[in-house]
């Protein structure tokens, strides 16, 4: 039979391996950045790496997109400038593994 005490310590190093298993994975995360260069778009995220559009996924909060609305009972197409611009700080998702990274949107100040 095994004591309470080794129990114990059994516990806690599958709590350390299950951590491990997951920091190791590279899960999912926020991070935020700012855009270097738009023509190519470029970011550097936390001063340390330089993301390119082949590792970005743009969302319509940071791209300008054209939006159909009623007004004064007709209708109007109207574009909402919303692309990033030189220095506009965003934040970002990184994806699991770290290859992708989703814009999500500008930080607002």
């Amino acid at each position: 039979m095994i004591s309470l005490f080794k129990m114990e310590d059994i516990v806690k190093m599958f709590r350390i391996a299950a951590k491990e298993a997951i920091e190791a994975s590279d899960p999912t995360a926020i991070e935020f950045g700012v855009v270097t260069s738009v023509t190519p778009l470029k970011i550097l995220v936390e001063q340390k790496k330089l993301l390119t559009i082949a590792q970005l996924v743009l969302t319509r909060n940071v791209r300008d997109y054209e939006l159909e609305m009623t007004v004064e009972q007709v209708k109007k197409k109207f574009i909402v400038h919303n692309a990033l611009q030189m220095g506009d700080k965003v934040m970002l998702v990184k994806m699991q593994g770290g290859q992708k990274y989703i814009v999500l949107d500008k930080e607002v100040i």
